[in-house]
């Protein structure tokens, strides 16, 4: 098993670096030019070309690259023009808060999606399948900062249930209660697709395995009906889909950029977008870079955690 980790975390770095190359590319494309929009109405000549020598922009884009590469392999990502901080610590700061979101999000929507993809399989073609199945057809198909804006206008506006936005209250905030309501509705929203997709696949890999030879063996011999499915069969379905929810977890991460707009949660989403719409380059590439290694990890522990559960992958 360690030997299989290391192997996977070696043909990381390949992955990393493909990563680093992207984001990377992705800012220097992004047209106008960073030091105008840095500098607004004090944007004279030599003021531009102040900054993007401090940038390091009036080199070629290759070596800005190495350059900005190797600082990044020291932790240094740099400065924030905007913020006037280090990115490093800007980032962060604002991981945490987007890890919270994304982490609650990720264990609400695999229990709901994975209990909801049992329950069809286990009652395929009667009502309780035929509504988890619409249920997840919507939730698939509805876009997540719509449903955010409804759940706000419901139950934050209207009804004055929950909190409509932030992460903690602003007067007199604070505690875990407070963040918990303040997390029921951006964590709802996240969820809704990423439940829909994990459901869909649940059931699919119950139906496949309920027809199995093995699983028609354990009711011939009289065990009972809960312990055939979630011992044997939910055990064997749920190696099919852990993959699923670790690509989920990706999707959970990037939703999280417009779900934090929404509900002006305080976490790297909201930061990237503020960031962008004022061109802080390395404070954009910073972000994005620890969201996508974060991603890539996220897919390796799922397939660490495949591997427990079924050792046959190994080899």
């Amino acid at each position: 098993m360690t030997a299989y980790i290391l192997k996977r975390l070696i043909s990381l770095v390949p992955v990393l670096f493909g990563l680093s190359i992207i984001v990377f590319l992705v800012m220097a494309m992004i047209p106008g030019d960073p030091a105008t929009a840095i500098l607004g109405s004090y944007a004279t000549s030599e003021n531009v070309a102040r900054i993007n020598r401090d940038l390091g922009l009036d080199k070629p884009l290759i070596e800005q690259y190495f350059i900005w590469i190797s600082n990044v392999l020291q932790g240094d990502l740099g400065r924030s023009f905007a913020l006037n901080r280090p990115v490093i610590d800007e980032v962060l700061e604002r991981f945490q808060a987007t890890l919270i979101l994304a982490g609650v999000s990720l264990v609400f929507c695999s229990i709901i999606g994975l209990l909801a993809g049992v329950v069809s399989a286990v009652r395929q073609f009667g009502w309780v399948d035929r509504t988890v199945t619409f249920a997840v057809l919507a939730g698939i198909s509805m876009p997540s900062f719509w449903l955010g804006l409804i759940l706000i206008l419901l139950l934050a506006v209207k009804w004055q249930l929950l909190p409509a936005s932030g992460m903690y209250a602003i007067y007199g905030g604070g505690g875990l209660r407070d963040l918990l309501l303040h997390l029921i509705l951006p964590a709802a929203t996240l969820s809704v697709v990423a439940a829909g997709i994990i459901a869909r696949l649940t059931r699919a890999a119950m139906l496949e395995v309920l027809r199995q030879d093995y699983i028609r063996t354990a009711r011939a011999k009289g065990l009972a009906e809960r312990r055939v499915i979630w011992r044997h069969a939910f055990r064997a379905a749920l190696v099919s889909v852990i993959p699923v929810i670790g690509i989920q977890a990706g999707f959970v991460l990037g939703g999280a950029v417009y779900i934090e707009t929404v509900f002006q949660w305080p976490g790297v989403g909201a930061m990237l977008v503020k960031a962008i719409s004022t061109r802080d380059i390395l404070l954009v590439q910073g972000g994005v870079l620890v969201v996508a290694a974060s991603y890539v990890l996220f897919n390796l522990a799922a397939d660490v955690l495949q591997t427990m559960l079924d050792a046959r992958i190994r080899t």
